[in-house]
């Protein structure tokens, strides 16, 4: 079996970001009706099928960088971790997304509020609503949410990249071929988030709210994750939990494969150089 070197750090850096704005660009619109979806104010009052290219400003910024944080950051654990296998995977996932969501978690705020129009006409744009998210909550308000996304990213990532690598592993293995080329990887990352994706849509579903709830924290005590999951399981019963579910699995099964795909095929060129 045939194998290749690790990529080096700026090799992740401009794979990564040119996976992460490859994904983020190509299904924008799935993820803004799985946003409005998610939506305490209802699919139809969030936008419903109208405007889905909203907020896509904002991912513009940040997709790239996000995605690039993450591939450094995941790529360097993997190979300097004293841990080996499966735990190794996850440790430095985990880690990666937290270096991730340091550049993500702003842009998610604004994506997800002019998705759903929270700020109604005063916010057309991804540029006008982080003014107002600046103007009204200074730079709290940009990682409102941060915590909860935290909280979906990690559980997320744990059962993702464990599972692309070993699926990576044993396709490796039966075509006795290493590394596997581009849309092979794909196949393997796209099952690997689809049943991720699934598997943590409540986690999804917090976080959106959590992002949408513009009430000012200094002024009103704010539920905890953990209550506001009571609460919409109380009021809404479980299929709240997984609203979007179905656009979600899809989008990062789809996303998954675009994404790693890219990423592979990426490293690939930049080593064959």
């Amino acid at each position: 079996m045939s194998g290749q070197r690790a990529p080096t750090f700026y090799e992740s850096l401009v794979a990564g970001g040119m996976a992460g704005t490859a994904v983020d660009l190509l299904f924008f619109p799935i993820d803004t009706i799985k946003t409005r979806l998610q939506s305490s104010q209802g699919f139809l009052r969030a936008g419903g099928f109208k405007g889905i290219y909203k907020g896509v400003g904002s991912v513009v910024v940040g997709s790239a960088p996000g995605a690039a944080a993450f591939f450094c950051t995941y790529d360097t654990l993997k190979q300097t971790l004293p841990i080996q296998g499966p735990m190794n995977h996850l440790v430095s996932a985990s880690i990666g997304e937290v270096a991730a969501c340091l550049i993500r978690v702003p842009t998610e705020v604004v994506k997800t509020r002019v998705q759903t129009s929270t700020y109604g006409a005063l916010a057309s744009s991804s540029l006008s609503a982080a003014r107002l998210v600046w103007r009204n909550e200074g730079m709290t308000g940009f990682y409102r949410g941060f915590r909860s996304t935290i909280m979906r990213e990690i559980p997320f990532t744990s059962l993702q990249f464990p599972l692309y690598e070993f699926l990576k592993y044993k396709l490796s293995q039966v075509l006795y071929r290493k590394p596997l080329y581009a849309h092979e990887a794909a196949v393997c990352g796209s099952v690997a988030g689809g049943v991720a994706a699934a598997l943590t849509t409540p986690l999804d579903v917090l976080k959106t709210r959590v992002m949408l709830d513009l009430r000012d924290p200094s002024k009103h005590t704010m539920p905890s994750l953990t209550t506001r999951l009571k609460q919409i399981y109380a009021e809404e019963g479980v299929g709240a939990l997984f609203s979007g579910v179905v656009p979600r699995t899809l989008w990062i099964s789809a996303g998954g494969a675009v994404f790693l795909g890219v990423y592979e095929w990426a490293v690939n060129s930049l080593i064959s150089l």
